[in-house]
């Protein structure tokens, strides 16, 4: 695992990176909603030129059933870079992929063979549960360390939520990363402005508040996450909390500018309780303190009762669900997951206060089962969910299946499972590629969750050195 030079994989700047030569494979966390089959990671060819490409080329299974795998990362990026980092040597070379209902996690090792992943290491539940912390939830290559966050604690389905670390040679449990959460409770994404010292969560609820489904009384009464958390890196402390108001339920996904000049960030919010709209908002300084500000609000749709789940009847209405956002190295583009609606929306953010909108595909969706253009008689399920763009930022990958136990509420007869990638305009616009969509029977009966690229992507790394 160690190098005598960094690994190439490895850049310090957000324009080095997007420069780097396009990935030619995709790894891809697929689980079994049913439990009978254990969860496995797909391999995807992603190379145009392959006769095997867009097609499912790599399989491993895990030796367990029941771990819903979910979101997976990297042990070790570009944030090995850092001038503060201890270990400049690790490579890229470890995927960490954790159970979000297990709490087992797995160390997947890509490099001697990239299409056939091996596992070489196992953390037990038991292990994990030492850090004080269970459903571990986001993965993130820091510079001293694997940061994992998690839902919740280890003993009873409950909070807090936290962050736990992992060792970056050896992946043992170094412990909770906390060392004063303040009034911190609900726990879900986590990322950082390095050269800034600073670190930003979000919120979800706790394992007991989600593994069953969304609990309509839970959403109702504004109990789910609608706070942002930022806190000192180094002392490990929380300094301030921004709530964005209540009706603002689930505040998930984080995505910081990779420039690390720049001292903002964007979070999607999955609905208002208000209205069932979904909303974007920029986090900034203002007089030094943290601040949020709303910047994109995206409406619900419309639709007959007959046409709606159980769920949404009483509401005559989709709502988008924004559960998944990306932004593109250059910090030029955001991509919006509308998993409700069938939609992946592209704002052009050069003025983050001012995101304008300028490309859409539709996929699926709650009422509109929107077809691939490739197979034109097959409605689909699910809609754009976990989105990945590569580090040059002109592909875009889209996963179905937000989470199984809330498939099953929005999508009751089924979401099947599919993985589509968009090509980027250089100026904006999205295009759906017709030779690439591997779904249904090649993903086995498993449902797909998230996307990692070879050799990273816009959400797996992080950059301590601007672009000059």
């Amino acid at each position: 695992m160690t190098r005598w030079t960094p690994d190439p994989t490895f850049y310090p700047t957000p324009r080095d990176a997007a420069g780097a030569p396009a990935e030619q494979l995709a790894y891809v966390a697929a689980f079994d909603r049913t439990a009978q089959q254990p969860d496995a990671i797909a391999v995807i060819d992603t190379e145009p030129s392959s006769d095997t490409y867009g097609r499912v080329v790599g399989w491993t299974d895990l030796p367990h059933t029941g771990d819903e795998l979910h979101h997976f990362g990297w042990n070790a990026c570009s944030s090995a870079l850092c001038p503060t980092a201890p270990h400049p040597h690790v490579e890229r070379r470890y995927l960490i992929v954790p159970g979000l209902r297990s709490s087992r996690l797995y160390v997947i090792d890509t490099k001697d063979d990239p299409r056939a992943p091996r596992i070489v290491k196992e953390i037990s539940p038991e292990e994990f549960g030492a850090s004080g912390y269970s459903r571990p939830h986001t993965i993130h290559c820091g510079p001293d360390g694997i940061y994992v966050s998690a839902l919740g604690n280890a003993t009873d389905g409950g909070g807090p939520g936290g962050i736990a670390v992992l060792d970056h040679t050896t992946f043992d449990v170094r412990g909770k990363w906390e060392a004063d959460r303040g009034d911190q409770f609900l726990a879900y994404d986590f990322w950082w402005h390095l050269t800034r010292d600073v670190l930003v969560t979000s919120e979800w609820g706790t394992p007991d508040m989600i593994e069953d489904g969304i609990d309509p009384e839970l959403l109702l009464g504004r109990k789910y996450g609608h706070r942002l958390h930022f806190w000192d890196l180094t002392k490990r402390t929380l300094v301030q909390t921004v709530d964005l108001g209540d009706q603002y339920q689930m505040t998930l996904e984080l995505r910081p500018a990779h420039d690390p000049t720049r001292e903002y960030g964007f979070v999607g919010v999955v609905v208002s309780v208000e209205d069932l709209s979904a909303s974007i908002w920029l986090w900034h300084r203002v007089n030094g303190e943290f601040a949020v500000t709303k910047v994109i609000d995206i409406a619900a749709e419309p639709a007959a009762t007959e046409d709606l789940p159980p769920a949404l009847q009483p509401f005559g209405a989709v709502p988008p669900l924004v559960t998944d956002i990306d932004l593109s190295v250059d910090d030029k583009f955001l991509y919006v997951s509308c998993w409700g609606t069938g939609e992946l929306k592209q704002y052009d953010v050069s003025d983050p206060f001012h995101p304008v909108e300028v490309g859409s595909v539709h996929l699926g969706g709650i009422v509109r089962r929107t077809p691939h253009p490739s197979f034109p008689d097959e409605r689909l399920a699910g809609g754009p969910q976990m989105v990945e763009v590569s580090r040059d930022g002109r592909r875009v990958y889209v996963t179905n299946s937000l989470y199984g136990s809330w498939d099953d509420q929005f999508y009751p007869d089924g979401v099947g499972a599919w993985l589509a990638k968009i090509d980027v305009a250089g100026t904006g616009g999205l295009t759906l590629d017709p030779r690439f969509f591997p779904h249904g029977d090649e993903f086995r009966g498993r449902r797909v969750h998230q996307t990692r690229l070879q050799g990273g992507d816009a959400s797996s790394d992080s950059y301590c050195f601007p672009s000059a």
